[in-house]
């Protein structure tokens, strides 16, 4: 038990560090070190775990049904926009609202996804007691996001109230200032919600490939790898081609030639490792933990990835110049987040089989990848 909960914190560490290294690249336009990130951890990463880790890679895929690969590939484009969608919030707000309001948005759409699809297919819905305390969960975690969607507009009122006390053309760069703030909140939303299309490839994937998976003799938790490689390569596409768009356009291939780069390539490369190393951290803390890992393991991954993502939002100075109006609302925030991913994962227990426990939570954490 010890090893699987040591596992699940350190991958919600992971996700929640990943973006941090990109702060201190330099002589690199957003587009140098996204583009770079996103080539090294939907291609580079998974492609060297995957053949080096798994046994019969060739075998594992050649037996999945087209049909099923299709409808993968078709969600990993969304989830890709998605993923994309997620790297431009964090330049737009930070690393504290960027990650709250996002994963918020994917806890949300990943909890009510599965009770739609029960409802479209005629499947009994959970239990009254159980349904009380999921639907209590999302209400708290949408609280959540919303607060911190106003701590974000707090804090850019704050700045911009700063400013104008000291540059009298203050006014000028209010509208530019809200605009983006504005914007990089709609980014962080709806980029968690297209970042769902991993629960739909999950959803379709699992089943087969897990079962290739063990008949190739990987152990269980591998399932998820499995399933992240046309994941990760199918989104990697469309993130490829919008860089390539964004490079040219803003004449930024230039860049990568700097004596930064090897140091700018490190910081990315760690980047990588951490956001494709914590979703196969999960699974493998998911695996040990046993018949009710993936619901411990919910709780665990998703509070530590939110906490540790606010906290060093804070420590590398993103509210800085922020009242403490602004931060309470951000803290208020974060503390729905836990507690609401909490009560979801207390609702899930309350009337699974140990048989059925691996169905729903481990879709909607491996969703974070």
């Amino acid at each position: 038990m010890f090893i699987g909960i040591a596992a699940a914190l350190i991958a919600g560490t992971m996700l929640g560090l990943y973006a941090l290294p990109g702060k201190y690249t330099s002589d690199f336009e957003e587009e140098n070190k996204w583009s770079l990130f996103f080539v090294l951890t939907m291609f580079v990463v998974p492609l060297i775990a995957t053949l080096t880790l798994m046994k019969g890679v060739g075998n594992i895929y050649s037996g999945i049904d087209s049909s099923i690969l299709l409808t993968m590939i078709v969600s990993s484009f969304l989830w890709g926009v998605g993923v994309m969608m997620w790297g431009k919030a964090i330049d737009h707000i930070g690393l504290s609202l960027g990650f709250s309001l996002f994963i918020g948005t994917v806890i949300l759409v990943g909890s009510v996804l599965p009770l739609g699809i029960a409802i479209s297919k005629g499947q009994p819905l959970p239990s009254t007691p159980a349904m009380i305390a999921i639907l209590s969960g999302i209400a708290i975690v949408l609280l959540g996001v919303l607060s911190n969607g106003r701590a974000g507009l707090t804090r850019e009122a704050d700045e911009v109230a700063l400013k104008a006390a000291e540059d009298a053309k203050a006014e000028n760069k209010e509208s530019t200032q809200s605009k983006s703030y504005a914007l990089g909140i709609f980014i962080a939303v709806f980029g968690g919600l297209l970042a769902t299309g991993f629960n739909v490839a999950f959803t379709y994937g699992a089943g087969p490939l897990g079962d290739a998976v063990k008949a190739n003799g990987n152990p269980g938790w591998m399932t998820a790898m499995a399933v992240m490689l046309p994941v990760f390569l199918s989104g990697g596409v469309v993130m490829t081609l919008y860089f390539l768009f964004q490079l040219s356009k803003k004449k930024a291939w230039g860049k990568f030639k700097t004596p930064a780069f090897g140091k700018n390539f490190i910081l990315i490369f760690i980047m990588a490792f951490f956001h494709y190393a914590a979703s196969a951290m999960y699974a493998f803390a998911a695996d040990s933990l046993g018949a009710n890992g993936p619901i411990v393991v919910y709780a665990i991954f998703n509070t530590t990835c939110l906490v540790v993502a606010v906290i060093s939002g804070i420590l590398t100075g993103e509210w800085t110049k922020a009242s403490p109006a602004a931060r309470r609302w951000l803290y208020t925030g974060l503390a729905c987040m836990v507690i609401g991913v909490l009560v979801l994962a207390f609702g899930q227990t309350l009337d699974q089989a140990p048989a059925a426990a691996n169905s729903s939570p481990i879709q909607q954490l491996v969703s974070h990848a």
